[in-house]
């Protein structure tokens, strides 16, 4: 069975230091998708502390994560990676069913939800 996210070792490593850096140790990290952007859909990741009705609880790289029940189809087999360059570093997140992308890869839509696109 394809597994819902994957979190990479990189993206683990800097969401654990970002959890010690903000006292967020023992926090979820809730991933989500919400309306906006420029395609339609953008993906939001933060710190929570309550499980919330309909959250899908994982387990991933010794992180607790949440993931609300409108986003878990939209980001199935998503993988989350965390990639230093010349320019710094940042998450990228990578969908196989988003269909379409732009800023960065931060906004996208799905052949099934167009979400509520924005202007750049």
């Amino acid at each position: 069975m394809e597994q819902l996210i994957t979190i990479t070792e990189e993206a683990a490593l800097q969401i654990k230091d970002m959890m010690k850096q903000n006292e967020e140790e023992g926090a979820f990290l809730r991933v989500g998708v919400k309306g906006g952007g420029c395609s339609g859909l953008s993906y939001g990741m933060g710190f929570a502390h309550e499980v919330e009705d309909g959250d899908q609880e994982l387990e991933l790289q010794g992180i607790k994560v949440l993931v609300d029940k409108d986003s878990v189809s939209i980001l199935k087999g998503t993988v989350i990676n965390y990639k230093q360059s010349m320019m710094g570093g940042g998450f990228t997140i990578d969908n196989p069913n988003a269909i379409a992308s732009c800023g960065c890869g931060s906004s996208f839509k799905t052949a099934t939800n167009a979400g509520t696109p924005e202007d750049c």
